[in-house]
């Protein structure tokens, strides 16, 4: 999550914060510009541009970041899809994960390559930061990008269809509420002055992060009325194991960033994302014995 971003200048404006109370309508408002600047944040769409726009609005709008995961997990499931009709599944799988590359510009693609350079390369937390900060790309970058991409293509391509279009909704939208969930376990662990996304260098509040797993929710009561025979093919330990090994996964990354950079940063959250969400995958394609 290195990307900086982009202030756009005109047409829509949320209600006015001076307002000490706020009617439902501009809270649905304000929420709803929230939300369009989080789909401008994370992903290449297209979004009516905004009027006197406030920085702060960015920190406010994380909250919905697994609404944008669920938005980008369906339209990469629709991807998935339509290659599956046309193609053999390794070829729907490597579809999909371009087209999700694209659609976000590997937003967090490029996270997870500059942690890897950083956290692999670095010593120091200041040697680190400098080489997370570095536009070249190292080895350990290569090699963790090249790994994350196989072992995303693979998994995908080794469900049946219904399956691996769930997996992908969830994926998306459980990766990016693990990502966020990191504003609140960890103060910021980088220089702030340095922060190419300042609002973002603050603390997500537990109620904000409370309220982001609202999307994840939906997207599962989504999946589940759209597909509820794969929901129970999927079954209750795949589930838990995917569950298990996405905790795990953010856990471990909480854990590292607090050691080696006192804190999370910017490209310590797309690493995040990307691990949970093959976490996610690796739950639901794994073999169970005596399910």
């Amino acid at each position: 999550m290195s990307q900086s971003l982009k202030k756009p200048s005109n047409q829509l404006e949320p209600s006015q914060p001076s307002s000490p109370r706020r009617t439902l309508a501009q809270l649905i408002k304000h929420e709803w510009i929230l939300l369009l600047v989080a789909v401008q944040f994370l992903t290449r769409l297209p979004v009516p541009l905004f009027k006197h726009y406030d920085p702060q609005w960015l920190h406010q709008s994380s909250r919905h970041f697994p609404a944008v995961g669920l938005l980008v997990g369906l339209l990469c499931a629709g991807v998935f899809w339509l290659g599956s009709i046309l193609f053999m599944p390794l070829v729907a799988a490597v579809l999909s994960t371009a087209f999700g590359i694209k659609l976000t510009g590997a937003f967090h693609e490029d996270g997870l390559a500059d942690s890897c350079d950083g956290l692999g390369g670095g010593l120091t937390r200041e040697r680190t930061l400098t080489i997370m900060k570095d536009s070249r790309l190292g080895t350990y970058g290569v090699l963790g990008l090249v790994s994350a991409l196989l072992l995303k293509i693979s998994l995908l391509a080794s469900m049946p269809l219904s399956m691996a279009v769930v997996a992908l909704i969830i994926g998306h939208t459980a990766s990016r509420l693990l990502c966020i969930s990191l504003l609140s376990l960890l103060p910021y662990g980088g220089e702030i002055e340095h922060a190419k996304a300042k609002p973002m260098a603050q603390q997500l509040t537990p109620l904000q992060g409370l309220l982001s797993s609202g999307w994840l929710i939906l997207a599962i009561i989504l999946v589940a009325l759209i597909f509820p025979n794969t929901m129970q093919q999927i079954g209750t330990g795949r589930w838990l194991l995917a569950i298990i090994l996405a905790l795990i996964a953010t856990d471990y990354m909480r854990r590292l960033l607090r050691r080696r950079l006192d804190g999370y940063t910017g490209d310590g959250l797309g690493a995040t994302q990307q691990l949970s969400e093959i976490a996610v995958y690796i739950g639901l394609a794994a073999s169970i014995p005596l399910m």
